[in-house]
């Protein structure tokens, strides 16, 4: 067999193992996800309620900012409209694809903030969002208090870990985006 026959399998078999292999890679299962425990003392403080009514932009603006004092800068943006939209962009091969993603927020029993995937677009690509997610907690530096749980696509966001001035908490009382209804409560300890 001629050598450059050779050379031409032999690179023919090295790119097809590795796309193979990167295809693997982003198909396999992912691991399960345990979320902080807030301790029993965050769940309880007491003291002084305030109940705190703000608008979507209001809420964008703040989360912004708490996201930005958090250290890492974020390489994603989102927008919080009828529903909260992610987007952001992955860089493949030296091709950068925009990847956007739709969550619905719910509010659960501690107060906390679950967004629950509804939607997915990457570029023209059909990928699990499952596989999606997985990259973005595996590229991602989120803050301590944000989790990603790819396998049951949400982010579970506790804000009983999140500083608040004088040791004051924050807790989700109403997400009702369509309807820009959105109630916070803010706990102050008492005297």
């Amino acid at each position: 067999m001629n050598k450059w026959k050779f050379a031409f399998f032999a690179l023919a078999g090295t790119v097809l193992f590795a796309i193979l292999l990167v295809v693997f890679l982003a198909t396999r299962p992912v691991d399960g996800v345990n979320f902080a425990e807030s301790s029993k003392g965050e769940n309880e403080v007491k003291g002084n309620v305030l109940v705190v009514q703000t608008t979507r932009k209001e809420l964008e603006s703040i989360s912004k900012k708490y996201l930005k004092d958090a250290g890492s800068p974020l390489p994603l943006d989102f927008t919080i409209g009828d529903d909260i939209q992610l987007k952001s962009t992955l860089k493949v091969f030296y091709t950068e694809i925009d990847i956007s993603m739709n969550f619905e927020p719910i509010v659960d029993e501690k107060g906390n903030i679950i967004l629950k995937q509804t939607g997915m677009n990457v570029g023209l690509l059909n990928i699990p969002p499952e596989t999606t997610m997985k990259i973005m907690r595996d590229t991602v530096d989120f803050p301590s208090w944000i989790s990603i749980d790819p396998n049951k696509a949400e982010i579970y966001i506790d804000l009983s870990r999140i500083n608040i001035a004088s040791g004051s908490r924050i807790k989700a009382k109403e997400l009702d985006l369509p309807k820009d209804k959105i109630l916070l409560e803010v706990i102050v300890p008492g005297a």
